[in-house]
C-alpha cells in the first residue's frame, strides 16, 4: 500500500467517524428535513455515476459504474419515500 493509499484509506475512516458523530448528535425531529436534503446530494451521485459509467472504457468498469447508478437511485427513490411518508403522518384524516 502506497502513500496515497494510506491517505485515502485514514480519510475514509476520519469522514466516516465524523459523519456517525455527527449524525448521532441531531435530534429526531430534524431527520426528516435532513433526510430530504440528502436527497439531492444523492441526485448528484446518481449524475456522476451516470458521467463515470458513460467514461467507462472496459466492461467491468461499465459494470460496477451501472450497479453504482441502480444503488444510488435507489437510495434517492427510498429516501423519498420515507419523507413523503413522514409528513403525511402530518395530514390531518380529512385532508387525506
Amino acid at each position: 500500500m502506497d502513500l496515497t493509499q494510506l491517505i485515502l484509506v485514514v480519510v475514509f475512516i476520519a469522514a466516516a467517524f465524523v459523519g456517525y458523530k455527527i449524525i448521532n448528535r441531531v435530534p429526531s425531529m430534524l431527520h426528516t428535513p435532513l433526510m430530504s436534503g440528502m436527497n439531492a446530494f444523492s441526485g448528484v451521485t446518481v449524475l456522476g455515476c451516470l458521467l463515470v459509467t458513460a467514461l467507462a472504457v472496459g466492461f467491468a468498469s461499465k459494470v460496477l459504474g451501472f450497479i453504482a447508478i441502480v444503488l444510488a437511485m435507489v437510495n434517492v427513490v427510498g429516501g423519498f419515500g420515507v419523507t413523503h411518508r413522514m409528513l403525511s403522518m402530518f395530514h390531518s384524516d380529512k385532508d387525506r
